[in-house]
């Protein structure tokens, strides 16, 4: 059974680009506080009374806005694209946008161009959506400095260029967009247009932070956690990890369990372990669920449940892990959790070991061997030890010679077993870098290397 401890793989890029909200009212005029009620009135009127004082309102917006007003013109696209009091659509969010934004309404550009990128209404054009991000981002909107920071930072509808990435993002950081604060930071991490800083890294990650954004959360905790721009302090991990894990970040769930599980700035605590990982494992993560997997088949702090470690184990093996795999593989050689099932272990053995697992290798060699879920065959078996015993080089030739020279001298073929195992323990005795698993794994394949030998000659 295999335990997964690492933490803080990766950091978070903001990526997403998003409409511009209902536009607050800038005139007096309270022709364009009509808008606002439209939206006002689906919570505050009853079904009947919505539908009579919704078409008034928005008849009366819509008047406005085809009379060229650019305020009425951006609310009204933004009704249509979020089907506030009508059927949403996309093109006529668009029509509207448009309109606004050839007035130079510097949130109808921005919209247009989260459309363009979207291709909401229009035709997918990324070159389309620079387009309309630079004119709003021109005009100091903060949104669309970090949208176009980002389609500059992922080359899309423009060449990649990281250093104009840098300057859209700190623009829209500057003032205060928490996106654009989180994504300054991950530039500065990996020295991406900017000379690599990682206290400044972490300084955008807090201002982000600090504004709820829930990336920037799970950002700043993994730098407390390495110790990377700020001092190493693993109850600022927590902090950050649980406001991010709260809002469902994954990666910070799993952290969170992995700090719960192991006592790293909490008081160590199986119970609140499993409880975020099994969060993340219900996300799809793949190591909280072999993690989970391990804690029910080892009864960790958790009452032992072999068929809920099968649950786990196998969401995580049919995702290509190999811990899993192998655990999986053991159960239902076992028959833990599951009807015992060789035939089962080879598969889940096999698939681990075409991975280059080298404790699946070996298993699977035994199974050959000993013709366990499969014929039995020692050519399949050294095959398969030898996969296994190649990851440690060295001492595979050394008993791959051995058994060579052991099945020439030594006619008697449990003498030859003997002299393997006398080896093997006196070699693993002297050598503190040889695992168990890789002696007795050189032992089966020097003594299969035997057999074979024999068979040949």
């Amino acid at each position: 059974a295999y335990f997964s401890i690492n933490l803080g793989a990766g950091y978070i890029r903001r990526t997403g680009i998003w409409l511009r909200n209902f536009k607050s009212c800038k005139r007096k005029n309270m022709r364009i506080l009509l808008l606002t009620i439209v939206v006002l009135f689906l919570s505050a009127c009853t079904s009947e009374e919505f539908d009579k004082a919704s078409t008034e309102k928005f008849d009366k917006a819509s008047t406005l806005a085809e009379q060229g007003d650019a305020d009425a013109q951006f609310n009204l696209g933004f009704i249509y694209d979020k089907g506030h009091g009508v059927t949403q659509d996309y093109k006529q969010a668009v029509k509207w946008f448009r309109k606004s934004a050839e007035q130079g309404d510097a949130k109808a550009q921005h919209n247009l161009g989260v459309m363009y990128h979207k291709g909401q209404g229009i035709t997918q054009d990324d070159k389309q959506a620079v387009k309309w991000f630079r004119k709003s981002a021109e005009q100091g909107d903060a949104d669309a400095q970090y949208s176009l920071g980002v389609l500059y930072n992922e080359g899309l509808g423009v060449t990649q260029d990281y250093k104009q990435a840098v300057k859209w993002y700190r623009k829209s950081a500057e003032q205060g967009h928490a996106g654009a604060q989180n994504n300054l930071g991950i530039v500065y991490h990996n020295g991406e247009g900017v000379t690599q800083d990682d206290e400044q890294a972490a300084k955008w990650y807090r201002k982000s932070a600090e504004q709820g954004d829930v990336e920037a959360q799970y950002n700043l905790g993994t730098m407390y956690l390495k110790g990377k721009g700020v001092t190493q302090d693993d109850e600022q991990a927590v902090k950050w990890f649980t406001k991010a894990a709260e809002q469902g970040v994954v990666m910070a769930q799993f952290n969170l369990g992995n700090m719960y599980k192991r006592g790293s700035g909490v008081t160590q605590d199986y119970e609140q372990a499993a409880k975020w990982y099994r969060k993340a494992a219900e996300q799809g993560h793949v190591r909280a669920q072999n993690n989970l997997g391990f804690m029910y088949r080892n009864g960790s702090r958790v009452t032992q449940d072999y068929e809920q470690a099968v649950k786990w184990y196998t969401k995580a093996a049919e995702q290509g892990d190999t811990k899993s795999q192998n655990s999986l593989a053991v159960m239902y050689e076992d028959g833990e959790g599951v009807t015992q099932d060789d035939e089962q272990a080879v598969k889940w053995y096999t698939k681990a070991a075409k991975q280059g697992d080298a404790t699946a290798q070996y298993m699977l060699g035994s199974m050959y061997r000993n013709g366990r879920g499969v014929t039995q065959d020692d050519e399949q078996a050294v095959k398969w030890y030898t996969k296994a015993a190649a990851q440690e080089i060295k001492y595979a030739i050394i008993f791959t010679i051995l058994g060579f020279l052991l099945s020439k001298f030594i006619k008697n073929e449990k003498m030859v077993f003997i002299a393997f195992v006398v080896i093997s323990f006196l070699w693993g005795f002297g050598s503190a870098s040889i695992s168990g698993l890789f002696t007795f794994g050189e032992l089966a394949f020097g003594y299969a290397i035997s057999r074979f030998v024999k068979g040949r000659t």
